[in-house]
């Protein structure tokens, strides 16, 4: 390492993608640094699921765990914001404190931002009786009265996908014209027995802190305990995008061309987690992390030895 650039690797996002490679780089002795915005996606949730022997977590009582354990082995921790990247041969990354930190490789963690549809009510109940991921919290909510919120003809997968946890569903078109649903998606529908109601949602009931249904602009209600959406993912792609990183449209939003440990098409950097694709859940963030973390510990010690055969 040249004294110029104080890391080894600079991490930008503190969540289980960046903490999982940071804490492989640490065991690897490593210099590292955490850039942590404390923006976690799955904030509004109180437990997290799917990942075994952490089941039922928090998702805060699980990133303070990793947060210690990461320290363990030298890994420096900054609450901080990354507002721009240089390649300085390495990499010289710019921090909203005013600080600029330098490190040979970089890996950007940085996640994506959930934008709901715009329903009032509906952002305050999000990750609570307003939820996204079946996997996340569907036997949670299991056998009660659901509904899936339409912002696309996609929905229809949604609520297709949730009629395991339920066979009260009711999927509301909101937005979508029942003529842009293909005949295939209505028969499976019906196969599912999922109800269709036309309309947009205009709101919301909750009674008791707890939401109890679905109101219609035609005034209308209708009983539900759990309400399904679609969020738009909005990835935070910005630093990648100021290197020069080549990006991907996709049905869930822009995301980094990687290979399969994650490196981008900048030389040196690599995206792991949310930064990198819409269905990283937390167990999938963490492996994605670690082998970002692996292959670039690899990639240094390489590079100095191929330095030294050839100096």
């Amino acid at each position: 390492m040249t004294e110029r650039y104080a890391y080894d690797v600079v991490v930008v996002g503190g969540g289980t993608a960046g903490l999982s490679a940071a804490l492989v780089l640490g065991r690897s002795r490593r210099r590292t640094l955490v850039v942590d915005a404390g923006e976690p996606r799955n904030a509004p949730a109180d437990h997290m699921h799917g990942y075994l022997s952490r089941d039922g977590m928090s998702p805060a009582e699980f990133l303070a765990i990793a947060r210690e354990e990461t320290t363990r082995y030298g890994v420096e921790l900054v609450r901080d914001r990354a507002v721009d990247v240089t390649r300085e041969g390495g990499f010289a990354v710019a921090l909203a404190g005013g600080r600029t930190v330098r490190g040979r490789a970089l890996v950007v963690a940085t996640g994506l931002r959930d934008g709901l549809p715009d329903v009032p009510g509906l952002a305050e109940r999000f990750g609570r009786d307003v939820l996204h991921c079946p996997y996340c919290h569907g036997w949670e909510v299991r056998d009660q009265a659901f509904g899936v919120l339409a912002t696309t003809p996609l929905g229809v997968h949604q609520a297709l996908m949730v009629s395991q946890w339920s066979k009260d569903v009711i999927f509301f078109l909101h937005t979508v014209a029942q003529e842009e649903l293909a005949d295939d998606d209505l028969r499976r529908l019906a196969a599912a027995g999922v109800k269709v109601v036309a309309g947009e949602v205009t709101g919301l009931v909750v009674e008791d802190d707890r939401l109890a249904g679905v109101r219609l602009a035609d005034g209308t209600a209708h009983d539900r305990q759990v309400l399904f959406v679609a969020p738009r993912a909005v990835p935070r792609t910005g630093l990648l995008e100021r290197l020069g990183a080549k990006l991907r449209e996709t049905p869930f939003g822009t995301y980094p061309v990687v290979d399969e440990t994650g490196q981008t098409t900048v030389p040196g950097v690599w995206a792991a987690g949310n930064a990198m694709a819409f269905a990283e859940q937390v167990v999938n963030a963490a492996a994605s992390g670690y082998r970002a973390g692996a292959t670039i510990n690899a990639h240094l010690l390489m590079t100095d030895l191929d330095a030294a055969v050839g100096g």
